[in-house]
């Protein structure tokens, strides 16, 4: 079949490689048929391996290199190819060999390394690449002007973007909604709706712009109201107004969506099951979440991405099935930082401290390096666990060994530690010691502990920095009170409640402080996103 191919013109052949495995099949064959002599079959494979055939840009490079003499053809090839890839700067640095090698760039050339620059959020050098193609007159072609309108419109100078806009001859859709998303992003929504109500021409992707620009700013009823004027929708149209729905914690409507999207058969995506999993992991919803895993196996029963496989460990530990979340752990062929940082976090917070720091330990014995999250995952499970002494160890690894200075989370962990096994004085000192400057969250946590352990003395002391900082906040009045409350101090719980009404504080009505104080550090420590659900992990009176 092959060998066959190879006698039809060039341009057949290579429209048929849609693989890497191809691909490479059809260069081993020009290697033992010597056509990988001729330039023009070469060139042919190389725009296949840097443009057509996903995920195989570094076997185009290799193949560029075997070029001694490229022609443009070749140089927007592997150029174009780079501008697309993770690694977008690679087309700048293309960029300089062509001209060191003095080969004249094209208009096309020009169109690949803007889009490059946008990518990489480059404007100096976009400004650079925008002079050079004035010199040799490129910027009048359309595609150039396009690119240098969504350029400036998303990372450099929006009246440049403007107007270049203005300028042109012909408008045509692709400059309407570069020049409409740069608003929306600048955070001018009222003049990107306003360009796209004068779009004479809206396409598929004006109308999706639009609509992700709404749902990312919280403004899902305008969002809503474009998606259901939409004349036609594809999976991003849908993916838009879901993820909306999730960040802005709607997630009943974020299902009722996906449903919607089901019955009228538009397929989903990863980026639709991401949001999904955030939306179960977010409300607790492990049935829900359960099923999607299902719809996800069924797909791709033995090849899940690590971002899905991510997101499963995220949700069935914020749904408090560590037990699913070990199990898809346990499946992936691959696993990143981040992948380890949610089950050592996971399993910590599920109290099962011994198994974070064994996780923690096989991380680094597989050559991968934890970053500063793992080591919050690390302590955390140390709290959970009182294992006091090690929680001090991986502290003081963590800056000694692996260079990363604790952060405001780090040391929080370290006073929740502390205060949870009773250890108050030496909290205290902690966090006098610390080489930055504690907040409130990180006194509370002392001072609920205080309250839990008893000891009066360390709580006044805790208090007194608390209201230094923030001297209207009921919590802290009602958190001291109640410390004194539990040991009988009826004098000392008056006073403060007097304290309160002299300073017209109010407590709010229905609010537990114990319980409120402890989640606020947990939601501290994880983050406002966090992994997991946190009513089971908060401090409990003995």
């Amino acid at each position: 079949m092959i060998r066959k191919s190879l006698r039809r013109p060039l341009p057949k052949l290579w429209q048929r490689i849609n693989s890497f495995r191809t691909l490479k099949q059809i260069h081993s064959y020009m290697l033992v048929h010597g056509f990988n002599s001729d330039p023009s079959h070469l060139r042919e494979l190389i725009y296949a391996a840097a443009v057509t055939v996903s995920g195989s840009i570094n076997y185009a490079h290799q193949l560029f290199e075997q070029i001694s003499q490229p022609d443009v053809f070749t140089w927007n090839a592997i150029i174009r190819g780079s501008a697309q890839s993770l690694d977008p700067s690679k087309a700048i640095s293309l960029y300089t060999q062509m001209e060191e090698k003095r080969n004249k760039p094209d208009k096309f050339t020009f169109s690949f390394l803007l889009k490059a620059c946008t990518k990489l959020s480059w404007v100096s050098m976009g400004a650079q690449l925008h002079a050079k193609a004035a010199k040799y007159g490129f910027d009048a072609e359309s595609f150039v002007r396009n690119s240098l309108i969504n350029l400036h419109a998303n990372c450099g100078d929006l009246n440049v973007a403007s107007r270049l806009f203005q300028e042109a001859p012909t408008r045509e859709v692709v400059a309407w909604s570069a020049l409409m998303a740069g608003y929306a992003r600048r955070g001018d929504l009222e003049l990107a709706r306003k360009l796209f109500d004068e779009m004479p021409v809206k396409d598929l992707v004006s109308w999706n712009v639009m609509i992700s620009v709404y749902a990312k700013k919280g403004q899902m009823e305008k969002a809503q109201e474009l998606f259901d004027l939409l004349p036609e929708r594809d999976v991003v149209s849908w993916n838009a107004v879901l993820a909306g729905y999730v960040l802005r914690g709607s997630y009943s409507q974020a299902l009722e969506l996906f449903g919607e999207m089901q019955r009228t058969g538009e397929p989903a995506d990863e980026v639709t099951f991401l949001s999904l999993l955030s939306a179960c992991a977010d409300s607790g919803d492990l049935e829900t979440g359960k099923r999607i895993h299902c719809l996800l196996t069924e797909k791709n029963p033995n090849d899940l991405s690590i971002l899905l496989s991510n997101a499963l460990i995220d949700m069935y530990s914020k749904c408090g099935n560590i037990e699913n979340a070990t199990e898809v752990f346990r499946k992936m062929k691959e696993r990143d930082v981040a992948t380890w940082n949610s089950i050592i976090l996971g399993s910590a917070l599920h109290g099962h401290g011994s198994k974070s720091i064994n996780l923690f330990i096989e991380m680094t014995r597989q050559k991968l390096r934890p970053n500063e999250v793992t080591f919050v995952g690390v302590l955390v499970g140390c709290s959970h666990a009182g294992m006091v002494q090690q929680g001090h160890h991986y502290f003081n690894l963590m800056r000694e060994r692996y260079g990363i200075e604790p952060n405001i989370k780090h040391y929080g962990c370290m006073v929740d530690m502390l205060g949870r096994a009773g250890q108050l004085k030496e909290a205290f000192d902690f966090i006098e010691d610390m080489r930055i400057k504690p907040n409130t969250i990180i006194w509370r946590a002392l001072l609920g502990a205080c309250r839990l352990h008893g000891n009066l003395e360390l709580a006044e002391k805790a208090n007194k920095r608390i209201l230094e900082m923030h001297p209207d906040q009921s919590g802290d009045f009602v958190l001291l009170s109640n410390a004194y409350a539990s040991m009988d101090e009826w004098v000392g719980a008056e006073k403060v409640r007097k304290l309160m009404d002299d300073r017209g504080v109010r407590k709010e009505a229905g609010l537990s402080l114990i319980e409120a104080d402890n989640k606020e550090l947990m939601h501290f420590l994880l983050g406002r996103d966090s992994n997991l659900k946190l009513r089971d992990y908060f401090i409990q009176p003995k």
